[in-house]
């Protein structure tokens, strides 16, 4: 082994600079010319993979320019990587449910989707966790053996979503006169869509209340203009209509041929009713 000099350091240094700078550049130019063709996870993870290999083969040639025993050191990267592996079996288990998720394709990037009571958006899916942005704008890093074992819910995965809105109504009201009015109201609101058309479903006699199911078809991009718009909306229309909106309260019947409950004040209790 000759003993290095200056130039063979430099030298060496600027195939490490130029070579990493190439592999960025290179793993950016076939991210471009995969994306018609593959979704953006697969294309976040060959890009990933491609600068790791990258790396990978600059460093090799600048430890061969500088005449180091690649044998001994991918011997000693070996056991390492043993040690390591019995050291880590968690991160190992995320890395084989990470390839489980690659396969599956549950959810992509850009997706809306709810583990647990977790909301957030799909900001990547790497080989050892998911990285989520909650709606209030807080970053999670969520492993991947936890979406493995728990229940996900891919809330954009199909270009339309049903909004369901539970309407109670007194039961003084006529249900045909309520069903046409929520009917009106879906059909005119601008973020509804007629096909597949609304469901209006009269749900239940309930505690206080008729209890009515209004499920409005929308285009996914399009949850809060509906939410905002149609609430508002249903609660004008039946203000017009005269359509009470039932709330919680307890009536004391006894049917109709039942006399009026009879009240009748004892001498003790009228000087309390006069202090009260």
């Amino acid at each position: 082994m000759k003993p290095l000099d200056l130039n063979s350091i430099t030298y060496a240094l600027g195939i490490l600079l130029v070579g990493l700078v190439l592999v960025f550049m290179l793993s950016r130019l076939i991210s471009r010319m995969m994306k018609p063709h593959f979704s953006s996870h697969h294309l976040l993870l060959a890009q990933k993979a491609f600068q790791y290999i990258g790396i990978v083969l600059v460093v090799c040639t600048v430890l061969i320019h500088l005449q180091v025993n690649l044998t001994a050191v991918l011997g000693a990267a070996g056991i390492v990587t043993v040690a390591i592996g019995f050291a880590a079996q968690t991160s190992l288990s995320n890395l084989i449910s990470g390839l489980f998720l690659l396969g599956e394709r549950p959810f992509e990037v850009g997706d809306i989707i709810i583990v647990g009571g977790t909301r957030g958006v799909v900001l990547s899916i790497d080989l050892l966790s998911v990285k989520l942005r909650t709606l209030d704008n807080l970053f999670i890093r969520m492993p991947n053996e936890t979406l493995i074992k728990a229940e996900v819910t891919t809330v954009t995965r199909f270009p339309i979503r049903r909004m369901d809105i539970n309407v109670g109504v007194a039961y003084k009201e006529d249900v045909k006169n309520v069903v046409r009015v929520l009917k009106e109201v879906a059909d005119a609101n601008p973020n509804s869509l007629n096909e597949p058309e609304p469901l209006i479903l009269f749900k239940d006699f309930g505690s206080s209340s008729l209890d009515f199911l209004l499920g409005v078809w929308f285009e996914k991009t399009k949850f809060l203009d509906l939410k905002n718009s149609i609430m508002r909306e249903i609660k004008e229309r039946f203000d017009q209509e005269g359509i009470e909106i039932a709330f919680p309260h307890l009536t004391v019947y006894a049917g109709s041929e039942t006399k009026p409950f009879p009240l009748q004040v004892t001498p003790g209790e009228e000087e309390v009713l006069e202090r009260s």
